[in-house]
């Protein structure tokens, strides 16, 4: 059974920074694509990063809105994924999950429905 948890969600002032963290417990991430999505409220799920397998040369990839402020890394040793969040803007403002799929590339399509598993979510909100 693969278990998410998400945290580091909290309320920033616009140019802040997070640092997201998701872990799994007992996965083998070298073999798992973990890919962050966002929600925003009456918005639909966006990508916003991913990170792929050992297969996939741990290739990483980043929505166009967020390239040069967020960094994905992948703690093998920890079974935890961050997502570094600098230059925070209130359009950031969202729930973001974390998804996990075996052997899956890490493109920069964002396909949410290529994921199986997912985590419950942190809140981010940027404003003053």
């Amino acid at each position: 059974q693969v278990r998410l948890v998400e945290s580091g969600g909290d309320l920033v002032q616009p140019g802040g920074s997070l640092r997201l963290s998701c872990a799994a417990p007992g996965v083998p991430l070298d073999n798992y694509a973990i890919g962050w999505f966002r929600q925003a409220p009456g918005k639909e799920r966006e990508g916003v990063s991913c990170v792929g397998s050992r297969g996939d040369g741990i290739n990483t990839n980043y929505a166009d809105t967020v390239k040069g402020r967020f960094t994905i890394t992948k703690d093998i040793a920890k079974s935890t994924v961050y997502l570094q969040m600098n230059g925070l803007k209130p359009e950031d403002t969202g729930v973001y999950y974390c998804a996990l799929q075996i052997y899956l590339k890490c493109t920069g399509k964002f396909v949410y429905n290529e994921y199986d598993h997912w985590g419950q979510g942190t809140q981010v909100t940027v404003s003053t």
